[in-house]
């Protein structure tokens, strides 16, 4: 996903996934490709019913990774009798994933609150083109119903730094900011000319032109410190679809880098971490893993605890040993 200089998206890219996420979970037989490319917002706007949609296709391919990214369990149903044809492969998001155990139960006056919460979260979360989507998929006969479900916080967050970085990008200054790397004692200001921002595997990047070095360099959002402040002048940018650019990039980098893990059955991070993209079970039932950054990653395991060993490759043992030491420093005095 990417928003860039020459080719600003016209639906966020936000709205987009949220609206794949209500299309999905709005029906249990699931979608086609071309129901969704044709119906949903920020697929329909660009989709040619007798033309080419090779470039919203990847658009929808990339989404998929960043949905399941994102911990939802996005599943892919063949058609009987044409096993392995992708164009009639059916895409649903599961309800019963989020469904609550059945020795659950609630109070009369529970109950009433917690219609009173469903009946707002659903006014306040299905936008008006959300709306229109669900009853465009009714009409060409998907059952659906209205989803009532808390997937908007996490799919609608954004990094700070993404609404300057972005304004920068519409009229073309550059910007600057402070950027913490890993193992630096403090950030360092950075002076940019931007030149796409791009999602890739659920986390935003910035693509620019470090002026002080005159080089082209990626940026993680989440690294960004302090306030993004924008130049005055505009800022000359040599034409070129620089988001791609930067995905081939970071797809070259997650594809070099393989972790194997040692996940214990049946926990919550074996079924999230072999949902991920790319990821394999081999002969004796670890998980290979692909990743783009050794920190990034190893924060996330490192929160997994006991229920993930890190078999290598070594930089990134050591980092989750480090953070779970840390854990356990921060907290002696709490036993």
């Amino acid at each position: 996903m990417a928003t860039e200089r020459q080719n600003p998206a016209p639906i966020p890219v936000e709205e987009r996934l949220f609206s794949l996420v209500l299309a999905l979970i709005a029906t249990e037989s699931g979608l086609t490709k071309a129901d969704i490319l044709s119906t949903v917002q920020g697929y329909r706007q660009r989709y040619d019913p007798s033309g080419e949609n090779a470039t919203l296709e990847r658009q929808f391919e990339r989404d998929k990774d960043d949905i399941r990214e994102l911990g939802v369990p996005l599943e892919t149903l063949e058609t009987p009798g044409d096993p392995g044809n992708n164009q009639t492969l059916r895409y649903r998001i599961p309800r019963t994933a989020y469904e609550l155990p059945a020795d659950i139960t609630f109070s009369d006056a529970e109950t009433t609150l917690l219609n009173l919460a469903a009946m707002a979260w659903r006014e306040g979360s299905l936008s008006r083109e959300s709306r229109r989507a669900l009853l465009k998929l009714r009409s060409i006969g998907v059952e659906t119903s209205d989803p009532v479900l808390g997937y908007a916080p996490r799919i609608r967050t954004r990094d700070t730094a993404f609404d300057p970085l972005n304004d920068a990008l519409s009229r073309g200054v550059g910007a600057s900011f402070a950027y913490l790397k890993p193992g630096d004692p403090a950030a360092r200001l950075r002076k940019v000319a931007p030149l796409a921002l791009v999602q890739h595997q659920g986390r935003w990047h910035l693509k620019a032109t470090d002026l002080d070095v005159n080089e082209q360099r990626t940026f993680l959002l989440a690294r960004i410190v302090g306030p993004v402040r924008l130049g005055r002048q505009q800022i000359d940018v040599p034409p070129g679809d620089y988001a791609a650019l930067a995905l081939r990039e970071l797809d070259a980098i997650w594809e070099a880098n393989l972790a194997e893990l040692e996940v214990r059955a049946g926990t919550d991070a074996a079924t999230r971490l072999a949902a991920r993209r790319g990821a394999e079970t081999d002969d004796e039932g670890r998980i290979l893993l692909h990743f783009t950054d050794v920190n990034l990653l190893a924060d996330e395991l490192a929160g997994f605890g006991p229920e993930v060993r890190v078999l290598g490759p070594a930089e990134l043992r050591d980092a989750v040993v480090d953070r779970l030491r840390a854990t356990l420093l921060a907290h002696e005095g709490a036993l």
